[in-house]
């Protein structure tokens, strides 16, 4: 496949600069646009990007200076060259602190500067293109890099069967929460949560189907959480839940429905049911390891009262 020739747009009111620079950069391989004026110039320059423009600096209407300053805006990666005449140096200085790359001075005496000027441009406006690309390329690698520390961020917190927070998730926001009730004079409660017999379940149907108990009691929970609780997995077949601003009976009214919720499930081969211990920040301790211990107790009594119990 042919290699595609890089394309110059030429504007200038005189036929002569335009057949001259139409020639000589036609035989240097260019692909070139002359146009009678800076208006015309403006409008090719909207459909279709030109690496380079070249313009003269005196024009009919509107100016090159104008052209520039418009090329600019419409296109920054064009680079643009003046054409000028001795006359209007200072007006060709004037355009290059306007964002100009070089002015040729007209009548051209030496073709191969022009040549040369045209080159330097054209490999100014290719690197140009290319540390944008690269600069565009690394702002995706990035936000590729940012989206995958997320997602492992997220995945180091949960647990990898339920899709639960996980247990060092939990003592990270138990902590918070602690600190947060202590500073404030907040209150709220911890559930925690075992699933009855569950060894017996696992022994009996194998520990796939004791997976799938685990996971669908996990939606369960998940499910009659509210927005600002966090339901952990706690370890093995054990739940917690951290319920902010809420007190012991509001905490019992949660457990007791979702106890209900999991007792009533139609689970494979049996009913499935759990047990429940609830302690209150600050009434049950203040503390961490106090109200932990005190909602394990009341797990165990609960279990020890017959199961399927909130205590």
């Amino acid at each position: 496949m042919p290699e595609e020739k890089i394309r110059v747009l030429v504007a200038d009111d005189e036929e002569s600069i335009r057949g001259t620079l139409s020639l000589l950069l036609g035989e240097e391989g260019y692909d070139v646009t002359a146009v009678p004026s800076a208006e015309e110039a403006l409008e090719r320059l909207g459909r279709d990007p030109f690496p380079l423009v070249i313009t003269d600096i005196r024009m009919g209407g509107m100016s090159g200076i104008d052209l520039l300053k418009e090329a600019r805006r419409l296109r920054p990666e064009t680079e643009v060259i003046i054409i000028t005449s001795y006359a209007s140096l200072e007006t060709a200085v004037l355009a290059l602190r306007s964002g100009a790359y070089d002015y040729l001075i007209k009548p051209f005496e030496e073709l191969e500067l022009v040549v040369a000027a045209v080159a330097r441009a054209l490999e100014k406006s290719r690197l140009v293109r290319e540390k944008t690309a690269l600069i565009e390329a690394l702002a995706r690698k990035n936000d590729e890099l940012q989206q995958v520390n997320r997602i492992l961020a997220e995945n180091a917190n949960r647990d990898g069967l339920t899709g639960l927070h996980n247990h060092r998730y939990f003592q990270e926001a138990f902590a918070r929460e602690l600190d947060l009730a202590l500073r404030h004079g907040r209150v709220f409660s911890l559930l925690f949560a075992d699933v009855d017999n569950f060894k017996r379940y696992n022994d009996a149907h194998g520990h796939q189907a004791g997976d799938t108990v685990l996971k669908t009691i996990a939606d369960l929970f998940r499910g009659s959480a509210r927005g600002t609780d966090i339901v952990a997995r706690y370890g093995g077949e054990e739940f917690v839940l951290l319920l902010p601003e809420t007190d012991r009976a509001q905490a019992e009214i949660l457990a007791e429905r979702t106890r209900g919720i999991i007792a009533g499930h139609p689970f494979p081969h049996r009913q499935i049911t759990v047990s429940i211990g609830i302690s209150t920040f600050p009434g049950d301790g203040k503390l961490g390891g106090d109200l932990i211990r005190v909602a394990d107790r009341a797990l165990y009594r609960a279990k020890e009262e017959g199961r399927n119990i909130v205590r």
